[in-house]
C-alpha cells in the first residue's frame, strides 16, 4: 500500500466544494483533449475512474450516450451528482468507488478514462488492468499525470509558497518511478495488456486577476494545502498563510499566464 496521504479519500473530502468550484480553471482543458483524443460517437459508453467533482464526465456527457463515474470520495461523488443534475445530464450516472476494484462486468465500455487520479493508486498496475478489464475490444484508455515539476511554471509558483512558509521543505525531485517518468507510464500500460500505447505531452495556461485570487484558488482546492491546515493547527496556518501570501503578491504580476504540463497516456484494448 502506498504511504501517499493523497491515496486516501479524506483529503478530497475536505476539499470537495473548493475543488468543484475552482479545479476546472487548470485541470478541464486537459479533460477536452483526452475526450478529443478518444474518438467518440453519440453511441458511445464511457467510464471515468477516479472522476472527482466530474471534469471529464461532465464534458463528456454533452456527446455520448452514458457515462459512468466512479470516485473514492463520497463528497466529490456529490458534487458531481449535483453538477451533473444542474447541468440536466440524465446520462451520468456517478457512484462511490475503488479504480482497483470496478464494479462493472468485463468488456463494457468504447472508452475509459482517468484524469490525475490513477496517478495515486496506491496499486497503479492493478488500477490499469482494471481499466482494460471494463473496456470493449477496440476501445481506447487515456489516462493522465502530471510531468515533473520544472515543466510547470504554476506548480514552481505554488510551490515556491509554501517553501515560503516552511524552508524546510525541499522542492520535489522527478520521481523516475512514477508515471512522470514517460517511459514508466507506457511500460505500466502495455504491461496491463493495452496495445498501441503512446504518451502524449499537453501544455495549458492558466492566469488570475490577482495574487489574491490566485491565493484563493490554491487554497479552496488544494488537497495537500488542507493537510497541511490540519497537521500545523490554525494558529500555525494562519502564520504560514500570511508568508504565502505575501510570496505570491510579490511574484505573481496580475494576468500573467502560468503553464502547466501533463502527459497523456494512450492505449487500446485489443481485439478478441
Amino acid at each position: 500500500m502506498s504511504g501517499d496521504p493523497l491515496a486516501s479519500a479524506e483529503p478530497w473530502d475536505l476539499v470537495a466544494d473548493g475543488y468543484a468550484e475552482f479545479a476546472p480553471a487548470i485541470l478541464a482543458p486537459f479533460s477536452a483533449r483526452a475526450l478529443e483524443l478518444a474518438g467518440l460517437s453519440p453511441d458511445s459508453q464511457v467510464i471515468d475512474v477516479a472522476a472527482g467533482s466530474g471534469m471529464l464526465s461532465l464534458l463528456a456527457a454533452e456527446c455520448v450516450a452514458r457515462v459512468q463515474a466512479i470516485d473514492f470520495s463520497g463528497l466529490m461523488i456529490e458534487r458531481l451528482t449535483h453538477a451533473a443534475r444542474a447541468a440536466g445530464h440524465d446520462n451520468v450516472e456517478a457512484q462511490i468507488g475503488d479504480g482497483q476494484a470496478l464494479p462493472f462486468d468485463d468488456d463494457c465500455f468504447d472508452a475509459g478514462f482517468s484524469m490525475f487520479g490513477l496517478m495515486f493508486f496506491p496499486e497503479r498496475r492493478r488500477g490499469f488492468a482494471e481499466l482494460l478489464r471494463v473496456l470493449r475490444p477496440g476501445a481506447t484508455a487515456i489516462v493522465s499525470s502530471w510531468a515533473p515539476m520544472a515543466e510547470s511554471p504554476l506548480t514552481r509558483m505554488l510551490f515556491g509558497a509554501l517553501a515560503a512558509a516552511d524552508p524546510s521543505i525541499q522542492e520535489p525531485q522527478p520521481n523516475f518511478l512514477s508515471l512522470e517518468n514517460p517511459e514508466v507510464f507506457a511500460t505500466e500500460m502495455a504491461q496491463a495488456g493495452f496495445a498501441g500505447v503512446s504518451i502524449q505531452r499537453h501544455t495549458t495556461s492558466v492566469t488570475f486577476d490577482s495574487a489574491a485570487q490566485m491565493w484563493e484558488t490554491m487554497v479552496r482546492s488544494s488537497a495537500p494545502l488542507t493537510l497541511m491546515r490540519r497537521t500545523v493547527g490554525e494558529q500555525a496556518w494562519n502564520e504560514r498563510a500570511a508568508l504565502m501570501r505575501t510570496y505570491l503578491d510579490r511574484n505573481y504580476r496580475p494576468n500573467r499566464p502560468l503553464s502547466t504540463t501533463a502527459f497523456l497516456g494512450i492505449g487500446h484494448k485489443p481485439q478478441a
